[in-house]
Order: C-alpha cells, then structure tokens, then sequence
C-alpha cells in the first residue's frame, strides 16, 4: 500500500519541482531569453575579410567584457597587475621594457608584442605556440612569470563582483557561471576590435594601389605626404634597397611567418624551435607588424635595440650568420644591405607614416574604470 502511494506521490512532486525550477530562472535574473547585440565590425577598405571563429561571434556585451577584462589586475594572483600593464596604449599597446615584468618583479626573458590588428593572425606570442587568440589568452594570466594566478581562483574573485556577474550574463546569456573560457573569449573579442588602420601609410597605400581615397585622405596626400616618405617607401620596396618587403607588406605590414634575421650567431633563446623542435626554426620568431612602429620601441622579441635608427642600422650592417638564417635577407653576407646616411634617413621618414595616433588615444580601447 505504502508502494503505491509513492507511486503517485512521487511523479506529482517531479512535476512540481520542474515548475518550481523553472519558475525561479525567470525570476532569478538569469537572462536564458536574452541575446547579445551583433557587434559591426568595421573593417577598412582596403584591408582583407577577418576571420571570426564559429564558436565566438562578435557582440556588443561580449567586446565590453572584454575590455575590462584587459585593465582588470584582479586576473594576476596580488592583483597588481592586468594585460594592460605589460601591453599599454600610449606604446601601440606593447611594453616599454626590453623584457616585460610579471607579479613582485619577475622579469620574464622577451619584449610584450605590440597588440595591433590581431584579427588577421594565425599564430601567437613570438614563437607561435598557440593557434587561436582564445588559446594565447589563457596563457599569461597562469604562467609564473606573468600573471602567476591559478584560473579558478581568478574565477573566485570575478564571480564575487556583481557587476562582472552581470556583464557575463549578458554578454553569455546561455552559459551559467563565469569562466575561464568565456573571458578569453571577451578578451578576444576586445582585442578583435583594435584595427590600426589611419595612417599615413594608409592614404599612401591606397594611393599607389589605385585605390579610392576619401576627399579628406585626398588633401592629406596632397599636402601632407613628403617626397621623402614616397622616396623612403621606395627604398623599403627595392630588392637592392632597404629589402624589407619580403617580411612586412600589405595593408598589415606583416607577412604570416617567422623569420631567424640575422640578431645573433648563436642562440640563447631558440625561439620557433622550442615549439616545433625543428632545428631549422633555430632562432626564428613570428615577424611582427610594423604599424605604429615608432610608438613601439624597444624593438626585437628581446628588446635589445632602443630606437628605430638602432633597427635600421641592424639591418644596414649587423646581421650575423647562422644556419638558420633567412634565405630572404638578400645581403646577409654582407652584413646587411648597407645603407648611407641619407638612405636612412628616407627610410626612417617611411617608417614613421606608419604612426597612427587616433588608434593609440581610441577612447574604446581605453581603460573603462
């Protein structure tokens, strides 16, 4: 008889407790109908399609996330610092150091990338050991030279804020919780966002490549552009010039790869290599962009050269030998291209078109607190 009973009582409280459930996540604020606002991307002109990956699609609340995530120091394990220490926007959002500093000091042992245009790569960090900007995300916030901070005790203190409880639920209306995941997902959604692309460069490129130029860009070409800068970009294109095209050219500046360009003759820091084991990526690291060049100082994955005449002149006469050095560098037995003074000097007035000052005062990408 007892049996029985429960029989009938049981479904009857099943039934109750779904309602009851369900109930309380409409009321408990849990946004399960909301939907994030498409977030429109504006991409240049003359700048490729960027890929979005399927699983990340841009939204309004997702890239605002994001960019707290950037400037929060809760993510490091004393809560001294955030991405944007090491990657600050009056530096193209690279370090000013030779080598980056983690938490209490740690020096790590290579220069912060300049964070420009990341849409458009395929690899990350100077050795590329990481295939997605979701995955490089992950990395600095656990590693003991950085960040030193476990990701669950990262979680902890996120979670213990209202306000960052809110920005995740809107920003993942369909995900309970806050985690590691969906912040490196906002944070790449920030990061997606910060396109240099109004320079100088930028009119001079879409001039000599037919391109069409705003009524603005057009008086800018006309009475801004120097024929040293068009001399310089001339000397940046010749193969028995400056030959720096073979590396950085396109509307990135970059070309997707890695490059060993003559730094040393031996190694300490075996860059590609360390990933791939290939002894044929000795001394090779990911060839970065050259936009916002001049903001970007110290230069190389180690921050050995202090000034961009520093990086001219290593090319002009200091690259070293070694077995893995880049068939591209078309002089490299001779030491480097070997460029005169005045060369140099139109060269260095090319480099600078590359500045872009409303990219590095863009009030979205500053500090939201």
């Amino acid at each position: 008889m007892m049996h029985c009973k429960l029989n009938k009582i049981l479904p009857a409280i099943f039934l109750f407790t779904c309602l009851f459930m369900s109930s309380c996540k409409k009321d408990s604020g849990i946004l399960s109908e909301y939907k994030p606002t498409p977030y429109e991307l504006k991409i240049p002109s003359h700048f490729p399609a960027m890929p979005i990956p399927a699983d990340n699609p841009m939204t309004v609340e997702g890239v605002e996330l994001g960019r707290y995530l950037f400037y929060e120091k809760r993510l490091s394990s004393d809560n001294s610092i955030s991405c944007a220490t090491c990657h600050s926007p009056e530096n193209a959002f690279s370090d000013p150091n030779a080598l980056s500093k983690g938490v209490n000091g740690t020096l790590g042992h290579r220069n912060a990338m300049a964070l420009i245009n990341l849409g458009w790569n395929q690899f990350f960090f100077w050795d590329g050991r990481s295939k997605t900007l979701e995955q490089q995300i992950l990395q600095p916030v656990q590693n003991p030279i950085e960040m030193h901070e476990s990701w669950p005790n990262a979680v902890i203190k996120l979670t213990a804020d209202a306000a960052y409880q809110n920005r995740f639920a809107h920003a993942f209306p369909l995900e309970a919780g806050i985690d590691s995941i969906q912040a490196s997902k906002a944070i790449a959604q920030f990061l997606r966002t910060m396109i240099s692309a109004e320079s100088k460069f930028d009119i001079i490129y879409k001039k000599i490549n037919s391109l069409p130029l705003t009524p603005s860009e057009q008086n800018i070409y006309q009475t801004s552009v120097t024929n040293e800068e068009l001399a310089g970009y001339d000397l940046f294109k010749s193969l028995n010039g400056a030959d720096c095209f073979h590396c950085h050219n396109g509307p990135l500046m970059k070309i997707i790869g890695f490059s060993n360009n003559g730094l040393d003759a031996t190694f300490t820091d075996h860059g590609r290599m360390n990933v791939t084991g290939n002894p044929s990526d000795d001394g090779k690291f990911k060839i970065p962009t050259l936009r916002n060049i001049e903001y970007s100082a110290p230069y190389m994955h180690d921050g050995r050269f202090e000034t961009l005449d520093d990086v001219i002149e290593h090319y002009s006469s200091g690259i070293e030998l070694s077995p893995s050095i880049d068939v591209l560098i078309e002089f490299r037995d001779q030491g480097g291209v070997q460029l005169d003074a005045q060369e140099k000097a139109l060269l260095k007035a090319f480099l600078l078109t590359l500045s872009d000052e409303k990219f590095i005062h863009n009030p979205d990408f500053a500090d939201p607190n």
